[in-house]
Parts: C-alpha cells; structure tokens; sequence
C-alpha cells in the first residue's frame, strides 16, 4: 500500500483466522473462574467455531454454581475432579497468580493441555517450573497474553517489519486503569497477586512490545509508588527498558487514572502511533507519521481477540500451527518482572 498525506482512514474488518479444524470442537473448562472469565473468555468461547466452554471450578462453590447457571454449563465440584475429567481437553486456568503453580501440575498430571493466565507465575523460579513440569508431561501449554492477537498489534508488526518507520529506536506502552473500582480484590493481596500494575498489566505492556519489536529486554529501571489502597503492591509505575536489540522503551502503568492504553514506536524515518492500542471495547486508530505528517491511518477491531487467542490455541494443540506466546515466553515475561520488582527496591538498574 502506497503512502498517503490524505488522512483517509483504512477500515480493517474483524474476521475469525480460519483454520482445517475437524468437525469436533476441543472442550476447555476453566479452573479459577471468576470476573475475567465471566466478561471476557465466556463470550469469546460463545462467539467461536471451533472450541466450546464445559465446565467451571471456582473456591466458592456456591458462586460456582451460580455461574454454571447463569452460562449452562457443568460446575466441578473441585480442581482435581476438572483435571480428571474426560470430556475437558484443555485446563484454562485463570485463578489468581499465587495458585498457577500448583493448578498447572495439578492440570498436567492428569495430561491435560493447559492454556494459563498471564503473569505465568509468582517468580521466575515457578514459572520454569510449570515450563519443565509441562515439558516432562509432555502436553501442549501456553499463556494468555491475549493481546497479541490483537489486530492492533497485527498492524504495527507488520508495518515496523516492512521497514515502514525506518530503524525503531524508540517505543512506549501505557495502561492506565481504576484499579482501585476493579471487582478483582485480590490484585492488592501479595500472597495471591505477583504484584500491583507491574505484574498485572505491565506484563501485558513489556510483551506487546517483545512481540511488535521482535526483541528482548537486556536491562530494566524502574521508578514506582504504594498507596493506602494498594498496601504492599504497588500503583504507579514507570519502567526503562534497554532491547537486546539497541532500543530503549518506556513502559508506564498505572491503577489509580481512567482507562487508557497506548502503543507507540519511533524509527528512524516515522512514527507508529495506536491510540487505545491493547483496548478491545472500541475501535482503534493506528497511525503512520512522517516528519509530523498524517501519511496512513488503520482502524481496526480487537473485539474478537480473545475468540482469536482460543482459537489459535486449538490450532496448536491438533497440530495446525504454532501457539504464541509460548511458555518459554511467560518464562521470559516472568524474568522481566522479577528484575523489575528488584530494580524497584534496590533503586538500581538491574540487568536480565
């Protein structure tokens, strides 16, 4: 596509990536259903083709049965019983960080493919933990760090790869969110959480951009605050980032403002821009910039993301296609978070 200085908008349609399923759908069950689940992963299973939501664990029965009325489906009567059983394919895990450990090798003992919320872990230790008891298990495993299949991302990765801002030098993510009003209330316990904004949608920052840049982090800075609310997490925070490959990023995150994500990447003959790129409840504006000039805009959905993500886990697990990210990528994320969390208290830069 030619550059253009007209400002003319592109509208990208939101289409489902199609795939040589067989005619059976692969069945997931969700062990830690709670908030995410019901208003995230529930409609993006309804909205998918090939896979089809069974089954729910919770630790509140009583909730558990409530929300396996609500949506028609089977609430297991405990997290082993869900492992078990043989109509569940694949473990969706989404129960809080600090059980993650335990719900996997729970999940791949009983051989079952596990597709596991991001942070992947606690630490780094646990993560390569869960990596090598997946490995000896032998079963299919990846992490939900969902917005790589946004069609944001799809944008700016193709539009970095194809040389269209010149050599990237420069990127920045934002994700800013009231979590003070979040229904998650454990995000703040740090015996359930990994951490507060960092680990929680930080990690979705530093990802987004591993994946658009298609590069690593070598070294981390990090400045960050607690506040009553948050208690022994933290709320804000600012991350510099040195790229294995010679960039240097920004990620900041915050709980305390109203919702707002942003993608941006500078190189050395433009500037990709997306405005509310990790947001998938409204359209999206990613935009090329030559010597501040409008040269191509993109408008595009991410509504279907998550249907994306599911749908590209199943390809994987029958063999149809590779699964990114991998959890050799929460492995890495998880690295990133742990010196992140060090640089904060220590005060120094630290190095991966």
């Amino acid at each position: 596509m030619k550059d253009r200085k007209d400002n003319q908008t592109f509208l990208i349609p939101s289409h489902t990536t199609v795939y040589p399923f067989p005619m059976t759908k692969l069945r997931f069950a969700i062990l830690g259903f709670g908030h995410h689940a019901k208003r995230r992963l529930v409609p993006a299973f309804a909205a998918s083709e090939h896979v089809e939501l069974i089954g729910l664990w919770r630790r509140n029965s009583e909730a558990a049965r409530a929300d396996a009325a609500a949506h028609s489906l089977r609430a297991f009567a405990t997290a082993e019983e869900l492992c078990a059983s043989p109509d569940v394919d694949v473990v969706f895990i989404t129960s809080p960080d600090a059980m993650h450990l335990n719900d996997c090798k729970l999940a791949f003992a009983h051989g079952r493919a596990v597709l596991c919320e991001k942070p992947l872990a606690m630490n780094a230790g646990q993560a390569a933990e869960i990596q090598a008891a997946a490995e000896s298990a032998g079963v299919f495993f990846g992490v939900g760090q969902n917005f790589r299949f946004n069609r944001s991302l799809d944008v700016l990765r193709e539009q970095i790869l194809a040389g269209r801002i010149g050599t990237p030098q420069l990127a920045h993510a934002q994700y800013a969110y009231p979590g003070n009003l979040a229904p998650r209330k454990w995000i703040t316990d740090p015996t359930l959480a990994c951490g507060g904004p960092i680990a929680d949608v930080g990690v979705h920052c530093i990802d987004s951009l591993r994946y658009i840049l298609s590069t690593d982090v070598r070294t981390i800075s990090v400045l960050a605050s607690k506040d009553a609310a948050s208690g022994e997490v933290e709320a804000i925070s600012t991350m510099q980032l040195q790229m294995t490959n010679g960039m240097y990023a920004n990620v900041t995150a915050t709980a305390r403002a109203p919702y707002r994500t942003l993608l941006e990447v500078v190189g050395s003959e433009g500037v990709l821009i997306a405005e509310n790129g990790l947001t998938v409840d409204r359209p999206v504006d990613v935009t090329l910039r030559r010597g501040g000039e409008l040269m191509e805009t993109w408008t595009v959905s991410n509504d279907d993301g998550y249907m994306r993500m599911i749908d590209a886990f199943a390809a994987g697990f029958r063999g149809q296609g590779a699964f990114s990210p991998t959890g050799a990528d929460g492995v890495i994320n998880q690295r990133i978070l742990d010196a992140a969390f060090r640089s904060w208290h220590s005060g120094l830069r630290e190095v991966l």
